[in-house]
């Protein structure tokens, strides 16, 4: 391995060698002060000691460059953060959740030090997924050609999740500019390395990648980490590659301030690296370069205790985060439409078009208008091929390869790198192709479920720009992972919109908001509709529709019916059938938007007619319709002449042959039985 050696005891300026003896003596104090506050009862209730790894966590902080790189630290970064910058009282007021907590205001675990306006990002407590938001952001930096690099830092032990590998051979097989740093203290809390892989380092896992440098270091030893660090920044800067650092460290303390590892490691382990603390060593060295004298590292150890004392005192009057603030940052604002406050149209103007070609042309509207507009997936970028229904045929072609390209077929790095890629700047806005089918995203569900809380979690100060497109649906005969409808699972999660439009007026207005919005939307979309002519509207060029508008497709007096997405086109042609039987007005709702949800639609039309079928493509047991039950039970019971029915598949998988199908899923049929039972009882 060859590296560009820039640091000796002998070559390195004193004042140098004392700043980095100044920041790792702040930072032990702190290591070691941090459980004092749980016994005391004042917070820090995690705390994952980083001692042993002194080396390698001064080296990444001194390498980072504020303007210009990006920084994900993990759990036990604390020397790292302060080493890049943060100061003993942002340290103390991360770890005591105050307010003023710069990572998260006390919102996310103590121990994750970030500072967003320093490009230290706030990551989550999944060890080790923030590999992908690292590859993401490099993406970015590559794509605007800045000059600084991504940093990921982690145990060695979450090399052994799967997004980690997906984000180290995404980020080889587009040569992005990210470092991956690997602190191996060869334990995953009491798990030693050797039940993680048959390599003895981690790195070896990667061997053979390529595109992908490799270098070991000493993370003990602060010059060897020191040299190393600036050589893998040189090697991802000047080759646009991604390097993995392989720090060989120790772990002198339990994992965490809940672990016991005298349980695990036995009296002489303990021992042997304690004798290995690099703090002690650094001293040692520098009293034998004959640089400093015992007085003068005393004098620093002084004011280092000094200075932690006065943070300490600082950071205990800081304000403690208000309980009425939880509703602060969940979901970010939403683009406001102007023209179209509620989702209308008088039909006078615009194209006829199917659903699918609303939402090509919206898709190239929108990249025309942003060119900081990317689209990526799978299936996406060959030759004339958008997609595996061509919903984005013939993009790649107008907006060339760098704005719209394929993906490796890893549904999690789809997901986590466009979270990184928004993280470069604000006017980014991402669209992805989840999975080729909606069944096929429960990989992505990791990514998911932390960028859902992205926005909460940084106390407002991120949120991924990304709208997450899913063909979703039955009847087309596709049995399992190609006819699942997954919305009762993805409504769960606050910090996300989720959207099902049926319409082709709709699918484009919903598409335009989400793209000029910020944060996370799932766009459902009806692959059975896609070039039905039941879906088939006006569609103006400029449409938009608001989150959280339902739109009120037929208007009516004894029956409210509440449907999205494939049922829609059922529900209408079973009213005017039952309307002819039975003379009964009924009123059907689109919901369109289900997070945010038209509360207000639903209950005047409940108080208007005072009965309601809720029909959907999804089972019936857990699926969305239950809530909608539960608000009408809950808010309108005063106004129900009925009980509330719901309409829905059966409480199995969809099968492949289209008579388990048709058993199983909602059809006209059965939403006319429904109607007519509410409306008879």
């Amino acid at each position: 391995m060859t590296q560009t050696r820039r640091y000796t005891l002998d070559k390195t300026p004193k004042t140098t060698l004392e700043d980095w003896y100044k920041l790792m003596t702040i930072g032990r104090m702190l290591d070691e002060k941090a459980p004092n506050y749980l016994k005391q009862a004042l917070g820090w209730s995690y705390h994952a000691p980083y001692a042993g790894h002194d080396g390698i966590q001064l080296a990444i902080g001194q390498v980072f460059d504020k303007d210009n790189d990006f920084l994900f630290p993990y759990y036990r970064d604390m020397l790292t953060a302060i080493s890049a910058g943060l100061s003993a009282e942002e340290i103390i007021l991360n770890g005591i959740s105050k307010a003023t907590d710069l990572a998260s205001g006390g919102r996310h675990m103590s121990n994750h030090f970030a500072k967003p306006e320093w490009n230290i990002h706030n990551v989550s407590s999944a060890t080790g997924n923030h590999t992908l938001h690292a590859a993401g952001v490099a993406r970015s930096i590559k794509i605007y050609k800045s000059k600084g690099i991504a940093i990921s830092s982690q145990g060695e032990s979450s090399t052994s999740e799967g997004y980690v590998f997906e984000a180290i051979n995404g980020a080889s097989k587009e040569k992005l500019p990210v470092v991956f740093v690997f602190q191996d203290n060869q334990y995953g809390i009491s798990v030693p390395q050797r039940d993680q892989s048959a390599n003895r380092r981690a790195a070896e896992n990667y061997r053979g990648i390529k595109n992908l440098k490799i270098m070991y270091c000493d993370g003990k030893n602060v010059f060897n980490s020191m040299n190393v660090m600036h050589a893998a920044k040189e090697h991802a800067t000047k080759h646009s590659e991604p390097v993995i650092v392989h720090a060989n460290c120790v772990r002198i303390h339990s994992h965490s301030n809940s672990d016991a590892h005298d349980l695990y490691r036995d009296e002489n382990e303990r021992h042997c690296v304690k004798l290995s603390d690099p703090l002690t060593r650094y001293r040692i060295q520098l009293l034998h370069s004959g640089k400093f004298t015992e007085e003068e590292l005393d004098i620093i150890d002084k004011a280092a205790k000094k200075e932690i004392s006065a943070a300490h005192k600082k950071a205990l009057v800081a304000p403690d985060p208000d309980p009425k603030s939880i509703y602060d940052f969940v979901v970010p604002e939403a683009y406001v439409s102007s023209k179209y406050p509620d989702g209308t149209h008088d039909g006078s103007n615009g194209d006829s078009l199917r659903l699918i070609q609303a939402l090509n042309q919206t898709l190239k509207a929108e990249f025309r208008t942003n060119p900081d507009t990317y689209l990526y997936g799978q299936d996406m970028a060959n030759k004339d091929k958008g997609g595996i229904f061509n919903v984005s045929k013939g993009m790649q072609q107008e907006f060339g390869i760098e704005r719209v390209f394929n993906a490796p077929i890893a549904e999690d790095f789809i997901l986590g790198t466009a979270n990184g890629m928004s993280r470069f700047n604000e006017k980014i806005r991402v669209v992805v192709e989840g999975a080729e089918f909606a069944d096929y995203f429960w990989p992505a569900m990791e990514q998911l479920v932390d960028s859902s809380h992205d926005y909460w979690r940084s106390n407002g100060k991120f949120a991924p720009n990304v709208t997450i497109r899913l063909a979703s649906g039955g009847y087309i005969g596709g049995g399992l992972y190609h006819s699942q409808t997954i919305e009762g699972a993805l409504t769960t999660f606050p910090g996300l919109r989720v959207v099902y439009p049926s319409m082709a007026d709709d699918a484009a207005g919903l598409l335009r908001t989400s793209l000029r919005s910020k944060g996370m939307t799932l766009f459902l979309e009806p692959k059975a509709l896609y070039n039905d002519p039941l879906a088939e509207t006006v569609v103006p060029d400029d449409f938009e529709v608001p989150f959280g508008k339902a739109r009120i497709r037929r208007e009516g007096a004894d029956l409210t019916v509440i449907t999205y997405g494939n049922t829609l086109p059922m529900c209408l042609n079973a009213a005017e059938k039952v309307t002819e039987e039975l003379g009964k007005e009924i009123e059907v709702i689109d919901l369109r938007s289900l997070l945010p949800l038209d509360e207000e639609t639903i209950l005047n039309s409940v108080e208007k007619t005072n009965r309601v079928l809720i029909v959907h493509e999804d089972k019936v047991f857990a699926g969305f319709g239950g809530e909608v039950s539960a608000l009408i039970s809950d808010r309108a019971f005063k106004s129900l002449d009925a009980p509330v029915r719901r309409i829905g598949a059966t409480f199995t998988p969809i099968g492949f042959n289209r008579i388990l199908e048709n058993a199983i899923l909602p059809d006209q049929q059965k939403i006319m039985d429904g109607m007519k039972e509410v409306l008879e009882f």
